[in-house]
């Protein structure tokens, strides 16, 4: 059992929880995930580990409620147990070497993109951040994206806080005015990735995405997070998000298969949620 020492609600739907984990905080790293289960009946979920703290032996995941059981652990309180909290897996990003970034994050994306911004400020490098959000009430981490970024820039699609429009209109800007970035690292829904690198394609900018498809069991047996990459030559090639991955070249990506993929199973979560939703009003 790990018990949650900290909780903090980021917006009304995405919480954040700092887990008494101590193998896992002393050898995660930026990029890198963990599964976890509420209860001993519960479902295995992936969450990007956004923060560890070796001393004290912690873990911080931020998690939106979108089903089932992201109800259900937003559900439990400072002090309680969760069942299982396994990890790190997945391969950490690559950040070495790398002197000038762009580090763009999407909704509850950028809870996976703020770990990577601080492993880029930390080693020295100049990190342009720029977060999108729908709106001002759904703005996380603000203050942390500032205190690891030369630049940060806020997007709203409704502009009811910082600029009006989408994360690609200051990328676009930038490139444009000649920005000499080594990495743009997209991070957040698939479809805003795809976008992020049709603007950076013009100019041959590498695209990192992080990948978050259906997992189950983490270590590439179960074959529910397969994704297609496409090579120059035109060859189609399977891989794993959970071994593989998370971390794939933007340019390589078929995110119109991925959206296809992270649809199939609307109807079945919603349901669940629906369930889980009136399981914890009676309770």
């Amino acid at each position: 059992m790990y018990r949650i020492v900290r909780r903090r609600e980021l917006n009304p739907t995405v919480t954040q929880i700092e887990v008494e984990a101590p193998l896992v905080a002393r050898k995660a790293k930026p990029g890198q995930f963990i599964i976890l289960r509420v209860d001993e009946d519960g479902e295995r979920i992936p969450l990007t580990v956004a923060g560890t703290d070796p001393k004290e032996g912690t873990v911080k995941v931020i998690f939106q409620v979108v089903g089932a059981t992201t109800e259900a652990l937003n559900h439990k309180l400072q002090g309680d147990y969760i069942q299982d909290f396994a990890g790190p897996l997945g391969v950490p990003t690559h950040t070495e070497g790398l002197k000038n970034v762009c580090v763009i994050g999407g909704g509850a994306g950028c809870a996976i993109a703020m770990p990577v911004a601080q492993e880029f400020h930390r080693l020295g490098a100049k990190v342009t951040s720029i977060i999108g959000f729908r709106n001002k009430d759904l703005l996380i981490l603000e203050d942390e994206f500032k205190a690891c970024s030369d630049q940060l820039i806020v997007m709203t699609d409704d502009g009811s806080y910082g600029r009006h429009g989408n994360v690609t209109i200051p990328l676009k800007e930038m490139l444009e005015a000649g920005e000499p970035f080594d990495m743009v690292i997209a991070i957040g829904p698939l479809i805003m990735m795809k976008f992020v690198v049709a603007a950076a394609k013009p100019f041959k900018v590498p695209v990192t995405v992080s990948m978050n498809p259906i997992m189950i069991d983490g270590t590439g047996m179960c074959g529910g997070c397969r994704l297609t990459l496409v090579q120059e030559d035109g060859t189609r090639v399977t891989k794993f998000a959970c071994v593989d991955g998370p971390d794939f070249d933007g340019y390589q990506i078929d995110f119109d298969e991925a959206m296809s993929r992270s649809r199939m199973y609307f109807d079945f979560e919603r349901h669940a949620y629906e369930e889980a939703c009136r399981l914890f009003e009676k309770a």
